[in-house]
């Protein structure tokens, strides 16, 4: 009898024994579960982090936002007090004017500058050709020189005035734009000005001392899509920090 009690009480250590090592085998696999699902929690990068480092995507975006508001206004700035002096200039050597033709020429400025890029953005095509400052202001000298040529350069008539000052405004485009955005945006410019200065002029807010066609000089057109042009490039030039939209063929 004792002998069979030593047995089975061997054999119950042994039993428990193994039980318990079951046991151990089961807890830890448990627990290098429970490790790796949490290191692949804390390194997954689909988590939002939560802490003073954080930084969410919307605050990104509202930063980029403001600087990006910041810049046009800037740009607005800018592009204002340039056409306001041009004016000024102008109005000092070549055509006088009444005092509230600076603040519209620059608020006319402030437009066509901003325009330009934003167009070039829309359509695809960024504006590559002569991107530099030394151009812009070559740009702005020719445009000076054309209008001391319609005021100062006498022509046998009207007609051979507009001519030349319409082939010389084409050349400044050739010279330092050569875009179809620029063509057309300058076209535009020089018909719809025209008719704002159609529409001063009979309405006796303003008027010119010997106007050839329907109230305005012919060469009129001419001049407006000049400085479309020559403020396009300026406006352009300031922009270049700004990415712009690739084009897509």
């Amino acid at each position: 009898m004792p002998r069979l009690e030593n047995c089975a009480w061997s054999r119950s250590c042994a039993a428990r024994g193994r039980h318990k090592t079951q046991l151990g085998d089961t807890a830890a696999g448990l627990a290098a579960k429970v490790g790796e699902m949490l290191s692949s929690s804390v390194s997954s990068p689909s988590l939002p982090l939560v802490g003073h480092g954080a930084r969410s995507p919307g605050a990104a975006g509202t930063a980029g936002t403001l600087n990006l508001s910041q810049h046009l206004v800037q740009r607005s700035l800018v592009l204002f007090v340039v056409g306001a002096f041009m004016a000024l200039v102008l109005n000092l050597l070549l055509f006088p004017s009444a005092w509230w033709g600076p603040p519209c020429c620059g608020t006319a400025a402030a437009v066509v500058g901003l325009l330009y890029p934003c167009i070039d953005s829309h359509l695809g095509e960024p504006h590559k050709f002569k991107r530099e400052w030394a151009s812009v202001m070559r740009c702005i000298a020719v445009f000076v020189g054309i209008n001391h040529a319609s005021a100062k350069l006498d022509f046998a008539n009207n007609v051979q005035l507009s001519l030349t000052l319409a082939a010389l405004s084409l050349g400044l485009w050739w010279t330092f734009d050569r875009s179809r955005s620029g063509l057309g945006l300058g076209i535009t410019i020089a018909f719809v000005a025209t008719l704002i200065t159609q529409f001063l002029v009979y309405n006796g807010v303003y008027q010119y001392t010997s106007p050839d066609f329907l109230y305005i000089r012919s060469w009129l057109p001419c001049i407006f899509f000049s400085g479309g042009v020559t403020v396009g490039n300026i406006g352009r030039q300031l922009a270049m920090g700004i990415p712009e939209k690739p084009h897509n063929d």
